[in-house]
């Protein structure tokens, strides 16, 4: 049990809650984790970014960093890249779609109104 003290006043006790302390039948189970759960570099194209972190996912590239080889696996976009994240507004276009959207909208505008 806590005593709660917040500037100076009492507000509660407060007992630890129940997942903080796991009992034998509430321990992790062994066995059921992934056999090939390793390494792997991930690269962020788009902001040439790389980290390494541990996945299961399936790649046949490698590359090395720190001096050891590892899988990499390449990515679009992450947390370096992503407005959300960076802040800044930007187009990332790897299948040629604002090429295509802006042939389609420059070929609307040149085209005649149809009158109804």
């Amino acid at each position: 049990m806590k005593l709660v003290l917040r500037h100076g006043l009492f507000f509660g006790i407060v007992s630890a809650p129940s997942f903080a302390k796991a009992t034998e039948g509430q321990r992790m189970k062994k066995d059921i984790h992934p056999a090939d759960y390793r390494l792997v570099i991930f690269e962020d194209v788009t902001a040439g970014k790389r980290y390494l972190l541990s996945s299961t996912i399936v790649t046949d590239k490698t590359d090395k960093m720190d001096g050891k080889e590892y899988p990499l696996f390449q990515v679009e976009i992450s947390s370096a890249s992503h407005p959300f994240y960076t802040g800044q507004s930007k187009i990332v276009d790897t299948a040629g779609r604002v090429e295509k959207f802006k042939a389609r909208t420059a070929a609307a505008k040149k085209a005649p109104k149809k009158s109804k």
